[in-house]
């Protein structure tokens, strides 16, 4: 089975996004983008050359989160597609991206996991023929078994169980 792909994009919010309403009441976000361009050397460094620049544009949903989410100066990493089209009887290229987000290795933050947990209570794990094991779950216990405080005697009383490394 071949995995799905999709075309990805990554560099930096160059203007300040636009979210617009579209025609049929929809929401479009744009951004100039920049791509950083290098050029590799013979001693194996790399030289900074011209960025390279392009429209992104987002549609409905993903564009207000965007909006909401991303400024001029951001970097990021993008999932979606190139498009050529036409604007005023002149070619141009953009990217039409899906998904986006910041760029982790150029991007300091936090990340706020508690909307993922409470959408993972309500799903179900998918079912297994009787003795199938999930490999990813014992994974899982065998670290959470390494991972168990361990209790000890020493002089007749027992140690206080320890903390818990944090995973």
């Amino acid at each position: 089975m071949a995995i799905p792909t999709r075309e990805a994009l990554s560099g930096f919010i160059a203007t300040d996004p636009q979210l617009a309403e579209t025609s049929n009441g929809g929401h479009r976000f744009y951004a100039r983008v920049g791509i950083e361009q290098f050029q590799r050397n013979e001693d194996g460094s790399f030289t900074q050359l011209e960025s390279e620049f392009t429209n992104l544009v987002m549609f409905d949903k993903a564009a207000e989160r965007a909006h909401e989410k991303f400024q001029k100066g951001d970097n990021f990493v993008a999932e979606g597609r190139s498009n050529v089209h036409e604007y005023q009887g002149e070619q141009r290229e953009q990217f039409i991206a899906s998904r986006i987000g910041h760029d982790n290795n150029r991007t300091t933050y936090t990340v706020d996991r508690s909307r993922q947990e409470r959408a993972g209570a309500d799903r179900e794990a998918p079912e297994r023929a009787a003795g199938e094991r999930d490999p990813a779950a014992v994974a899982l216990a065998q670290r959470e078994q390494a991972l168990q405080p361990e209790t000890t005697a020493t002089s007749g009383t027992v140690q206080a169980d320890r903390a818990a490394v944090a995973r």
